[in-house]
């Protein structure tokens, strides 16, 4: 199997961004959602991209964000990929000067088929767990026999994933990549480097 790529998400702190990039992150996260705990700023975003070595992808995370809000922080953090986690249209998502991910939550009824195709020009879809009213972030594991073993689109995996269970994940989806937040974390917002280089060690020993 090829190399499954590891995401930071929630980065709020330049120490963090750099203590995951030491580790061999390949994507770092920025979550532009005021109700978010790990919420930040475009300027203190922008500030922490500009220290960031070369070949590291810097992804920023929308909920139904407006667009001017979108252009605004794209045009002052200079973000590599969008990422869009609310109701967004194929579209809408389309609409920027960025490849984008489109994160559907695994609720029950969700045709994961028919919703990838819809988004078919994104770069992957990201799966996370459904908690109604919650569009992500939530800390729980979904069934991960609910994904097709073949599927058309990169599949990037969330939801629940820790230092103890993201081998486990690996073996099991053999996703495209792995997107964490909340498992490597000290509190919301602020990482542990010690969790994210075992993070990123046990995904390589599943690799």
């Amino acid at each position: 199997m090829n190399r499954t790529r590891v995401k930071i998400c929630g980065i709020t702190r330049l120490e963090d961004a750099l203590a995951a990039v030491s580790s061999g992150a390949d994507a770092l996260g920025f979550v532009f959602y005021a109700k978010s705990p790990r919420a930040i700023e475009p300027e203190a975003a922008a500030a922490i991209i500009r220290q960031l070595p070369a070949f590291v992808t810097t992804t920023g995370l929308f909920v139904n964000a407006d667009a001017a809000y979108i252009d605004l922080v794209i045009k002052q953090t200079r973000i590599d990929l969008l990422q869009f986690h609310g109701d967004e249209t194929p579209d809408f998502c389309n609409s920027f000067s960025r490849p984008y991910i489109k994160a559907l939550r695994m609720k029950p009824g969700l045709d994961l088929d028919v919703e990838s195709h819809k988004y078919a020009e994104g770069q992957a879809i990201l799966l996370d767990a459904y908690r109604p009213g919650v569009p992500g972030g939530t800390g729980e594991v979904f069934d991960w026999d609910l994904i097709p073993k073949i599927h058309p689109s990169p599949i990037i995996l969330a939801g629940g994933l820790t230092c103890e269970n993201v081998a486990q994940a690996v073996s099991a989806v053999q996703p495209f990549a792995i997107d964490v937040s909340g498992g490597v974390e000290q509190s919301k917002g602020i990482k542990d480097a010690v969790k994210i280089d075992k993070f990123i060690n046990e995904v390589t020993r599943a690799n």
